[in-house]
């Protein structure tokens, strides 16, 4: 075994030594950053976005967001800060604190409310199971294994150099991306239990990601990729739909009905 892959073993025993956190899902988790410091940057970014994106002010559509995201919130707890942005962008997100942005974009895509709470319910998803930090503590940790291994190499042989470029590519390829598929899979299935649970209708985020992949550009290949493809999406959600829907049928009973009004399309 060469000095290399000694280091990365040892880089990978202090990982697996240091998972000490467990997401919604039960997996284990590297978290290494103090959740108020999440809270506080994730405060910052939204406060930059709300500064250089701007803000939709017609009454229906932030009423209509609003209304998806009390929802799925209701038995969270916590403040949640939602802002609609006027932008082409099909997307949304949530950040540490509670503050969730959705791109008018989207709503053109999401044809219904339940579509919606399948996108805002799986970046909620995203923020209960702490990705956030656990993505920074995953660049942080593999930083200091790349550092660690180019103190020990010669950095200055062509070797060296190249043997640096495909350690980062490797670690770029084997570890952080695949790990970020797997974040993206456990958000859809954390959204999908939130949305369940609010009255939404788990079935209709298989519709939504066909919409999405009608509306999508050419990826790059899935292995490539942070995201799941739609394909592998759709095949997973359909795999989970028998898990959460005694879940919307509950909520149903229980008289969870939302009934969130779309704007009308412009």
């Amino acid at each position: 075994m060469n000095m290399q892959h000694t280091v990365w073993g040892w880089v990978f025993l202090c990982l697996w030594l240091a998972a000490c956190a467990t997401s919604p899902t039960g997996r284990s988790q590297l978290v290494l950053m103090p959740e108020d410091q999440l809270v506080q940057m994730g405060w910052q970014a939204f406060e930059q976005i709300k500064q250089k994106e701007p803000v939709e002010t017609d009454p229906a559509v932030n009423a209509y967001v609003r209304c998806v995201v009390d929802a799925l919130t209701r038995d969270l707890g916590g403040q949640w800060d939602v802002v609609v942005f006027r932008s082409d962008q099909v997307n949304a997100f949530a950040l540490p604190g509670g503050h969730i942005g959705v791109y008018t974009g989207l709503l053109r895509v999401a044809e219904n409310q339940h579509q919606l709470a399948a996108v805002i319910g799986h970046e909620i998803g995203h923020v209960l199971a702490r990705h956030s930090n656990e993505r920074m503590s995953q660049q942080f940790a593999v930083q200091q294994g790349l550092s660690l291994i180019q103190a020990i190499a010669n950095p200055g042989s062509a070797t060296g150099q190249l043997a640096m470029a495909a350690l980062g590519l490797g670690a770029q390829v084997g570890i952080l991306l695949p790990y970020s598929r797997i974040q993206e899979s456990e958000a859809d299935l954390i959204g999908l239990e939130l949305m369940a649970r609010a009255g939404f209708d788990p079935r209709e985020a298989v519709a939504l990601w066909r919409n999405m992949d009608r509306a999508g550009k050419a990826a790059p290949p899935e292995w490539l990729s942070t995201h799941p493809s739609h394909e592998t999406r759709i095949r997973e959600i359909e795999a989970y739909l028998p898990r959460v829907m005694p879940l919307y049928q509950q909520a149903r009973a229980q008289g969870r009905n939302p009934r969130c009004r779309p704007p009308a399309r412009r």
